[in-house]
């Protein structure tokens, strides 16, 4: 049986995986993407999608089937979850729920995974590329 941990506060937490990792600025990952050098991921849920639009050539993935559908060794992966090396960029809504997930997948060995910092809000508002649904 493991030792049990002390709590943590999300705030703490967000610190504590974000360190463990470069996150990513809007216009630094859309470069990325138009060069063919990162995946763009949209992990936010629907009706933000529909509300606010997309980014335009970002993977949409619902946060509950992220793991299931990137990791290269997984049953359900996508086409686009190549192998470990894949710089992945997740973006959710203000670039939370987003640190969290780039974490799970840094445990699922992809070590190149990140997020995109302010999320899809600072995306739009950096003046980047966004279609409607």
């Amino acid at each position: 049986m493991s030792e049990a941990r002390p709590p943590v506060g999300i705030d703490d937490l967000l610190e504590r995986v974000r360190r463990g990792y470069a996150r990513i600025e809007p216009g630094e990952a859309y470069a990325a993407s138009r060069a063919g050098e990162a995946l763009l991921v949209d992990i936010r849920y629907a009706a933000l999608r529909e509300r606010d639009g997309l980014v335009p050539g970002a993977l949409v993935v619902e946060r509950n089937e992220l793991e299931w559908r990137l990791d290269p060794w997984g049953s359900h992966r996508l086409p686009e979850a190549t192998g470990h090396d894949l710089r992945v960029v997740v973006i959710c809504n203000e670039g939370y729920a987003s640190s969290l997930a780039a974490a799970s997948l840094h445990q699922l060995g992809l070590h190149r995974a990140t997020d995109l910092v302010g999320g899809f809000q600072a995306w739009r508002a950096a003046g980047l590329p966004v279609t409607t649904p």
